[in-house]
């Protein structure tokens, strides 16, 4: 069965870059067909989504990551990527990679838990200040 594997996670300073990747658990497995999102959760807070790309192309961000964050596809299709410049201590969290199979998106509306149906197990990120 599909299940995203995310990879990349790790300790960082203020204004430095990570990337974090999401492919599936079976190799060369194609995300063409799936709407892959980016979600976080700090301690104590709510799981938050904070970059999608769908299966028809569109990009969306949420509003405190947009110039900062970006998502996109490699070219083979099989991972998702995650580049997070300029990251800052309220950036930390475990981010987690969730998929949809051809989930319509809508710019500028939230990035829903419930929309996705496959988890992975989350990969922690630390930005010390």
């Amino acid at each position: 069965q599909f299940r995203p594997v995310e990879s990349g996670g790790g300790l960082v300073q203020s204004g430095g870059s990570l990337r974090l990747s999401c492919a599936a658990s079976v190799p060369e497995f194609s995300l063409d067909y799936y709407t892959v999102a980016w979600f976080r959760q700090a301690p104590g807070k709510e799981r938050e989504g904070v970059a999608v790309v769908a299966s028809d192309g569109k990009i969306d961000y949420v509003d405190s990551v947009k110039g900062r964050f970006t998502i996109f596809r490699d070219d083979t299709e099989t991972t998702v990527y995650l580049q997070m410049n300029s990251l800052r201590p309220e950036d930390s969290g475990v981010y987690f990679c969730a998929a949809a199979a051809s989930l319509i998106i809508r710019i500028g509306a939230p990035i829903l838990r419930y929309e996705y149906d496959y988890w992975g197990q989350g990969t922690q990120v630390t930005v010390s200040s």
